[in-house]
């Protein structure tokens, strides 16, 4: 350490050799835990700055011991976002991930995580989600390993159906998602209506940004309703594909819209059909991709 207490830059260096290659790890386990990327990478550089002012020989695992502090961190980022969460305006849905194949985690799955109490998405996401032993995770969350069980179970419990029964192959996902935003973008309402179920649901999240519906749409004849009247405006104004890919583990795309503003699409499909679309429109929350 520098007598200003500052470590100096041999330390700084020591300590990034061993940090960096766990970074994607960490941010993954900070993102799936906070639903934002840039919280997520806000906490991942707040352990970092803690592991510079760890004394690093005395930690015989470091990816152990840095997971349990960035799940830490995220579950008192938590206890402050869940005020911010109930002033939301309208839906609210995790940071979009392009190109993001995750089978464990999905968009649905992480709406659901949303439900539970921040000790019981912690269990899970640590023991189901990336094989942490139980004892680890105990350690992580202060709770006995016996009461970490019964939280990951509640956990199980609470997600299972938000969880897909059936596998879709990724070129299946990918064609329905093309024919979806063909049909949308071009008003042809009856190849849009043969794409979706019957209890289709429709999430979109504006944030206060930019227009969005302030509830969820439900049914298939509201959707197709919504449909109808967003192609009046696309047809207007235009809406341009700039990719199609996996969001969120799910099959969907990336337009650019009239505003100039991305958006994107991700739609949850079972038996052939789209069950959920989950439409991302706040800026802040695409700021990312820029």
């Amino acid at each position: 350490m520098t007598p200003e207490g500052i470590p100096g830059t041999a330390d700084n260096a020591d300590a990034a050799v061993s940090f960096d290659p766990l970074r994607p790890l960490l941010t993954r386990v900070a993102y799936r835990m906070l639903g934002s990327v840039a919280d997520a990478e806000d906490v991942v550089q707040d352990a970092f700055l803690r592991w510079l002012a760890t004394d690093r020989s005395a930690v015989r695992e470091p990816a152990a011991f840095l997971r349990r502090t960035v799940t830490r961190l995220c579950l008192d980022q938590i206890k402050s976002a869940r005020h911010q969460r109930e002033t939301y305006v309208g839906p609210w849905l995790p940071d979009p991930l392009v190109e993001e194949e995750d089978d464990d985690v999905t968009l649905p799955l992480m709406l659901a995580l949303e439900r539970l109490s921040p000790l019981e998405r912690a269990a899970f996401l640590l023991h189901d989600v990336f094989g942490v032993e139980f004892d680890e995770v105990a350690k992580t969350i202060d709770r006995d390993p016996a009461a970490t069980r019964q939280l990951a179970a509640r956990a199980r419990t609470h997600v299972r159906e938000a969880r897909p029964r059936y596998k879709l192959e990724k070129d299946k996902g990918l064609e329905i998602a093309n024919a979806f935003f063909a049909a949308s973008r071009s008003g042809d309402m009856g190849a849009l209506g043969a794409l979706l179920a019957a209890d289709v649901g429709m999430w979109a999240d504006g944030g206060g940004k930019r227009p969005a519906a302030a509830i969820p749409i439900l049914g298939k004849a509201l959707v197709m309703k919504v449909h109808r009247s967003l192609a009046v405006l696309l047809r207007k104004y235009g809406s341009t594909l700039v990719h199609a890919g996996m969001i969120n583990g799910l099959p969907g795309f990336v337009t650019r819209e009239a505003d100039g503003e991305f958006q994107t699409t991700a739609l949850e499909i079972e038996d052939g059909k789209v069950t959920g679309i989950y439409v991302m429109r706040n800026p802040d929350k695409l700021r990312h991709m820029h």
